[in-house]
């Protein structure tokens, strides 16, 4: 399939997705969102990849949303706007592989709210994290008010939706908005390096743990638990019993290509 903003590129199990619209730093549009959502449906029918790395092009991971698209938008398509942004990045939250943020520059606004619905955040000294849009008399509206204090708690969330500042890599990493900072020329080898790691795991076992986790943070304590029982013994018999023959025969273990959805 043809992207206009999305270039991907396939690196053996790993799949890297670069939004490209460096003319605008990336905004976010009604195309962009389309094409994501084709995206994420086509790579779900690869059984071959692992991992999902998406990055930005230029000088911005994504700066916002289009300002110039939602500049004379009403109550409804204002509204839509919102709610076609929050479908889409619910979507790559739920993408049964881990989705790693490689995040190069501006994540600002809806870039934030993208890099938030992605499972980990490895940044550039260069990157900067924000929600500036109540500058705009505006509220976040792709669930960032939602994703920040599951993140970072509410106190730290507040003060960074009301307050609008913008805050470096390492404020963000103090935070818990990401998970590691390294210099720009070494931001695609780290992301490609630790999807690398995380794609010779079982891959059952790595879809399974996202949805616990995810699925977990939605819902009562024990009821995660009990699904987390289910989820440990389906794996048995099957890659947990390679995995664990390999383990007691000192060798790799040799697991199976599963599909991702």
């Amino acid at each position: 399939m043809n992207y206009e903003i999305l270039e991907v590129e396939k690196q053996e199990s790993v799949v890297v997705v670069t939004v490209s619209r460096p003319q605008a730093m990336n905004a976010l549009n009604t195309r962009f969102f389309q094409e994501m959502d084709d995206l994420l449906a086509d790579l779900s029918k690869d059984r071959g990849l692992r991992v999902l790395v998406l990055t930005g092009a230029g000088k911005a991971f994504v700066a916002g949303a289009d300002i110039a698209e939602m500049v004379d938008k009403d109550f409804r398509a204002g509204s839509e706007f919102s709610r076609t942004g929050q479908r889409t990045f619910r979507s790559l939250e739920e993408f049964p592989l881990p989705v790693i943020a490689a995040v190069n520059g501006f994540a600002l606004g809806g870039g934030c709210e993208l890099a938030m619905a992605c499972d980990l955040r490895i940044a550039s000294t260069m990157a900067k994290f924000g929600q500036p849009e109540v500058n705009l008399g505006l509220t976040p509206g792709y669930a960032g008010t939602q994703r920040l204090p599951r993140l970072v708690g509410a106190g730290n969330a507040l003060y960074l939706l009301l307050t609008g500042e913008l805050v470096s890599a390492e404020e963000a990493l103090r935070l818990g908005l990401v998970q590691k900072v390294v210099a720009p020329e070494q931001l695609m080898p780290e992301a490609l390096g630790l999807a690398k790691k995380i794609a010779a795991k079982g891959p059952q076992a790595v879809r399974l743990v996202k949805r616990l986790v995810r699925q977990g943070l939605l819902g009562p304590f024990d009821a995660g638990c009990a699904m987390e029982s289910e989820y440990f013994g389906s794996l048995f018999g099957n890659e947990g019993a390679e995995g664990m023959k390999a383990f007691l025969e000192k060798r790799p273990p040799t697991f199976k290509a599963v599909p991702a959805r």
